[in-house]
């Protein structure tokens, strides 16, 4: 009960210091407002009254207050003052399509939570009447070698790659294609992941022998080095680090996050604390070590509005694209589903489909381009935002269905006894926060690289290794 008071104090605390310095117009004030009410009552729901445990709405719940709340609030202060606002990428402030977005987020937020709570009464709380199949040690052994085997001559393949991630700087294009380069980093490169996975499924046995611990311990240190050399923070995003290494901390320290309180709070510190902080320090005059020895000359950086100028960076641009695609739609009218066929057909490359539809993150990007001289092509675009494009205010409120579906579904295979399904689950959690700012064609298709990585290859990997060892398929029987 004292980490809930806590985590509700500071939630609270946060927004009525967003809400007490926020001067703007009383519509928007009140627009941004109700949102924040709606918000409230679903992490009081989370946080008190509901007992399943659930990282999915966790994370749902930081998210849409860190950009749905902290960031366009900060964002409307510093524009709405000013003659000719703009934001980063060059649009406009428009109070109009602020408060178009607020009620676009209010439906979404509502919608959400009633799909949410109707589909999780649905599921009957008994135990499953499938029996569990034990997997034998020798097999989960020979299983984890076999995935080292297979990590080991995905770095020989994959050599060039990493070179050339290494060396090439974020604003050059990679000279492999968008295929190749999904297949290495969000599948090939997810592979020892699993292999950790079931190394500690192995440690959780009842049992095994001091000399099998030992083996298995050498086994999952052999993993860990191949999974740090194809996830490190010089060849992959930060967006792709957090999930994976969050969910090690999950599977070897679960008592830190085995509640929602603890899920919550955790990823509240991470991006609503700890990310603005580090943008302050990143936006000052001054080093750390002089912070440090002069505590006095942090809150001349905040008073010089180095956090407003964090939250005005394109990291915290979903809010302002989904008032982006809204003129968009006003302009040019729905797409009714076409563009969605970017996410669900990703996998068909644009040489073989010539009239593939971009994403709506390049939609945004090129509108910006044409019509406000921007430069750069591909950004966020909330899932929110991605189902009124295609389909008006019904595509928000599907989109809000398919999120809980999703959400439940999850669920249930993360109170599996299944080890793999359980961390692609949580891994899932984690994602989200990177699926609902979107834009929805590469957070979804990023994650389903990794289910192929995480879950399916080592589960086609396990069932091979048994035909072929477990049931002996090339010994001749005899008659």
């Amino acid at each position: 009960m004292i980490l809930r008071n806590i985590f509700i104090f500071i939630y609270l605390f946060i927004t009525v210091l967003l809400f007490s310095t926020f001067e703007a117009t009383l519509e928007l004030w009140l627009a941004f407002f109700g949102n924040a009410v709606l918000l409230t009552f679903i992490t009081y729901y989370h946080i008190f009254i509901e007992k399943s445990y659930s990282p999915f709405l966790s994370a749902y719940i930081v998210f849409s207050f860190l950009f749905f709340l902290v960031a366009p609030v900060t964002q409307a202060n510093v524009l709405a003052p000013l003659e000719n606002g703009l934001f980063d990428h060059y649009f406009p402030y428009k109070e109009h399509l602020f408060l178009k977005a607020n009620g676009l987020v209010a439906i979404f937020h509502i919608c959400f939570f009633l799909f949410y709570i109707g589909i999780k009464s649905l599921i009957k709380k008994k135990p499953s009447q499938v029996p569990i199949q034990e997997i034998k040690i020798s097999s989960l052994l020979r299983n984890t070698v076999l995935i080292i085997l297979i990590s080991v001559i995905i770095v020989v393949i994959s050599y060039p790659f990493i070179v050339e991630e290494l060396a090439r700087p974020e604003y050059l294009p990679s000279s492999f294609s968008p295929g190749a380069q999904l297949i290495q980093k969000k599948i090939l490169f997810v592979i020892p992941l699993a292999g950790i996975v079931l190394c500690k499924y192995l440690f959780d046995k009842k049992g095994i022998s001091t000399q099998i611990w030992i083996i298995n311990l050498f086994i999952m240190l052999l993993l860990f080095v191949l999974l740090f050399y194809f996830k490190n923070p010089l060849v992959e995003k930060r967006n792709a680090l957090g999930p994976i290494y969050i969910l090690l901390i999950f599977l070897f320290f679960p008592k830190l996050l085995n509640s929602n309180v603890k899920m919550s709070l955790t990823l509240f510190i991470i991006m609503i604390v700890f990310f603005p902080l580090a943008q302050i320090i990143t936006h000052s005059d001054y080093g750390i070590s002089e912070m440090l020895e002069n505590p006095s000359l942090f809150s001349n950086v905040i008073d010089k509005g180095a956090m407003s100028k964090g939250f005005m960076s394109l990291n915290y641009d979903a809010f302002c694209n989904m008032g982006i695609v809204i003129e968009i739609v006003e302009e040019r009218g729905l797409f009714y589903g076409f563009q969605l066929l970017s996410a669900f057909l990703f996998f068909i490359p644009r040489g073989i489909w010539e009239g593939k539809p971009d994403s709506s993150g390049i939609i945004v990007g090129d509108y910006l381009i044409e019509k406000y001289d921007y430069y750069f092509a591909n950004l966020s675009n909330p899932v929110i935002a991605e189902g009124y494009m295609n389909f008006g205010i019904f595509g928000v409120v599907l989109m809000a269905l398919m999120l809980a579906i999703a959400m439940i579904f999850f669920m249930t295979w993360l109170n599996s006894a299944d080890y793999l399904k359980k961390a692609v689950a949580f891994y899932f959690a984690m994602h989200l926060l990177f699926l609902l700012r979107g834009d929805f064609t590469n957070g979804y298709s990023y994650f389903v690289g990794t289910l192929i990585g995480l879950y399916a290859i080592p589960k086609l990997i396990m069932k091979l290794s048994n035909f072929f060892f477990d049931q002996k398929v090339w010994v001749s029987k005899k008659n």
